[in-house]
């Protein structure tokens, strides 16, 4: 009987383990160029950032000499660079492109020889326009930070002023900028209004973001189409120094993605409905010790969300999938280290389910991955 029961148990496992198989599927990739040193984590390799319907993948390159370069690949796994005219040339400076449509447009943003920052838009057959608010600073690490683009080609994102206060924009197609601040956002260095990176403005205008107040502590706010913007917190989030609640992604129906860190900095995931509703989750597994926890980053339209989590005995990041009905599933990309600020990073989900981010590994060198359902 107990030989019954393990010949059935054996073949359950294969079972299951063939389904995930057939289920998932993920490969690596690295952009040419791409710099193969360790260093800290991350410091060189490939960073896949968003990808559109069609499988087309954005994100950057470092090289061997820590300078930063887009990338463009396509779903048959062709590479293209991508370099800002104006792009500084050193350690730290370069082209970092963060968002793509499906037309093809690229939105980013690059740092110059001069350490300052300017916006750009990469149109569909390479032709770069530069983008630059009208009050943003030109002093050392000020200036324009785009990395938002629709698909109708609204840009959104943030400038840093002379000093050092973060204000939100949105770029109509035909170039006209409008600057806004989130009421209630702080008007100190390191304070007022942000748009993250990625996914962030809809088909419709609607941009999500977040706001720093003046005790630095973060709050979500949605942006309509018309300039009326709706703050809000996750029930839980903590109201002190670099608590909060912190914006992600936003979908064509309007729902956002994001994570609070609540009053002993763990990390827990929700999502928001346009009604107001919102939904808090954590990974079954995720840490709850300080910097720990769950952290969305992106959600497609049928409302799945995708990105990472620690786990409560190690300090490795792992990706998950929690589809709009609250079905988690999780996964590690192949060559994912187990140290700290290893693991996988997913990134961005699009319609089909396919996901892409990046892994780091024991060497501590960035790859691409592409996760297909």
């Amino acid at each position: 009987m107990k030989r019954i029961i393990f010949l059935m148990f054996v073949v359950f496992a294969w079972f299951v383990s063939t389904s995930r198989l057939h289920a998932q599927s993920i490969i690596t990739f690295d952009a040419p160029g791409a710099g193969t040193g360790g260093g800290q984590p991350g410091g060189q390799g490939t960073l896949a950032f968003d990808i559109s319907p069609g499988g087309t993948i954005l994100g950057v390159y470092i090289d061997s000499s820590f300078v930063t370069h887009g990338f463009l690949r396509s779903p048959g796994g062709t590479f293209t660079t991508i370099d800002a005219p104006n792009a500084g040339s050193s350690a730290g400076q370069g082209t970092f492109a963060f968002s793509l449509n499906q037309a093809g447009a690229v939105a980013g943003y690059y740092l110059d020889a001069s350490n300052v920052f300017h916006g750009f838009l990469r149109s569909p057959g390479g032709t770069f326009t530069t983008i630059d608010a009208p009050n943003a600073g030109t002093g050392l690490f000020q200036g324009t930070l785009a990395g938002n683009i629709n698909p109708v080609g609204t840009i959104a994102g943030f400038y840093i002023d002379p000093s050092g206060v973060d204000h939100g924009f949105v770029r109509a197609p035909g170039g006209a900028l409008t600057s806004f601040d989130a009421p209630g956002a702080g008007t100190g260095a390191g304070q007022g209004t942000i748009t993250p990176f990625g996914t962030n403005i809809n088909q419709a205008g609607e941009i999500s973001g977040a706001y720093i107040d003046s005790s630095f502590v973060s709050h979500g706010f949605v942006r309509a189409p018309d300039g009326t913007i709706t703050s809000f917190d996750a029930r839980g989030a903590g109201t002190g120094l670099f608590q909060g609640t912190f914006m992600n992604s936003i979908n064509p129906e309007g729902v956002v993605a994001g994570f609070y860190a609540d009053s002993s900095l763990v990390n827990h995931g929700y999502v928001r409905t346009p009604d107001g509703t919102i939904t808090t989750f954590d990974v079954t597994g995720a840490g709850t010790g300080a910097f720990q926890g769950t952290s969305p980053e992106g959600i497609n339209p049928a409302g799945t969300i995708t990105g990472q989590y620690i786990a409560s005995n190690s300090f490795p990041f792992h990706g998950f999938v929690r589809t709009s009905g609250g079905a988690i599933t999780t996964f590690d990309a192949p060559g994912a280290g187990p140290g700290g600020f290893q693991g996988t990073f997913p990134a961005s989900n699009n319609p089909e389910g396919a996901i892409t981010g990046y892994v780091i590994g024991l060497d501590n060198v960035s790859h691409g991955f592409l996760r297909t359902p």
